[in-house]
């Protein structure tokens, strides 16, 4: 038999342990990418009688490419400049 715990630390409300044996690795990648599983302490996979710590491999298969913020507002920008300008009384 083969499952995953994955534990998430919710602060000062504590850790909570999901284990599911039905849930497979792609599920708890996908949770993961979904934000359903945030703030995970660890994932361990079980498998017959040994435990591995799996959770630098699957938060690296949930990463997300890094988008240049500065190219995020591109289209807001024109629209903030006339707002204060309209603001500031020089429109």
């Amino acid at each position: 038999m083969q499952y995953f715990v994955v534990m998430i630390d919710d602060g000062r409300r504590g850790r909570e342990a999901i284990v599911d044996p039905e849930i497979t690795r792609r599920e708890v990648v996908s949770r993961i990418a979904s934000g359903e599983y945030r703030n995970i302490s660890f994932i361990h996979e079980i498998a017959d009688c040994s435990v591995e710590d799996i959770t630098a491999d699957i938060l690296s298969e949930t990463a997300r490419p890094d988008i240049d913020a500065a190219g995020l507002d591109l289209q807001a920008d024109p629209f903030d400049h006339v707002r204060d300008l309209r603001k500031h009384g020089t429109i």
